[in-house]
């Protein structure tokens, strides 16, 4: 089965990072937290989190050897990577923050899954997530309504991508029954000036794809992507450069 690639993941870095630094720009620093960065990646952000907060201790989750080998070189006495299916795990000690840049949506019933991480936060705990919610865009649309064709579902075994991501309206909702006495919870769009419309395929290469990527052989897998690169060409276009618009959900909570 792949690993996710860390090259690729990359190829869009700064990009990628924005969302990350307008979350860390609502959590309240505080003396000595304590935190868990839960799908870490490469650990390069999960650093500037730690330096940031002049943390006492931040631990940082993932499930990808590959991104967990990027992610050792950033680890010092305070700032620690850990192995684990964030669906199974449970921090040692209650943490000041949960941190979760771009990794939720890949877990599902967010209801039970936040109210599992409101469960482990510090009696002054802070929760701080960032989730893409761009699933309504021509390059989620296509990706899903091509693995519903043959050959594709037949070697999917009929799996269908789910996505949990609820609309920000329920996130506020939500982390009030859950008890957080302050919250900010927003829908933010990013715009993306990429070379070509080609590029928003290499794009979801790194991310997206990959959930069909590790179901299907890398033959299938390739027929599958030459596909999707001409129906999604088809669906928005050949613009140089292109605009990829990606809406996000930030949200951040304190007890």
């Amino acid at each position: 089965m792949p690993d996710w690639d860390p090259a690729q993941y990359e190829r869009f870095k700064d990009e990628r990072s924005r969302p990350f630094f307008d979350l860390l720009a609502l959590i309240e620093p505080r003396a000595l937290m304590h935190c868990v960065d839960l799908g870490c990646g490469t650990g390069e952000l999960t650093a500037r989190l730690h330096e940031h907060l002049a943390a006492a201790a931040t631990t940082g989750v993932d499930n990808s050897p590959a991104m967990l080998a990027r992610a050792a070189a950033h680890a010092r006495p305070g700032l620690n990577f850990e192995q684990a299916d964030i669906a199974n795990f449970t921090p040692p000690r209650p943490p000041d923050l949960v941190f979760s840049n771009a990794v939720l949506h890949w877990l599902g019933d967010h209801e039970s899954l936040f109210a599992r991480l409101a469960g482990w936060l510090s009696p002054a705990g802070q929760l701080a997530v960032q989730m893409p919610a761009n699933n309504d865009h021509a390059s989620h649309l296509v990706a899903h309504e091509l693995a519903g064709r043959e050959p594709f579902r037949a070697a999917l075994g009929g799996y269908a991508r789910h996505w949990p991501v609820l609309a920000p309206e329920q996130y506020a909702t939500l982390l009030h029954r859950l008890g957080f006495a302050r919250q900010s919870v927003r829908l933010q769009v990013y715009l993306h000036v990429l070379e070509s419309a080609d590029a928003v395929v290499e794009w979801v290469k790194g991310t997206l794809l990959t959930d069909y990527e590790k179901r299907l052989s890398p033959e299938l897998y390739a027929e599958y992507l030459r596909q999707y690169r001409a129906a999604l060409r088809a669906a928005i276009g050949d613009a140089r450069p292109y605009a990829y618009a990606f809406k996000r959900v930030l949200l951040w909570a304190a007890r």
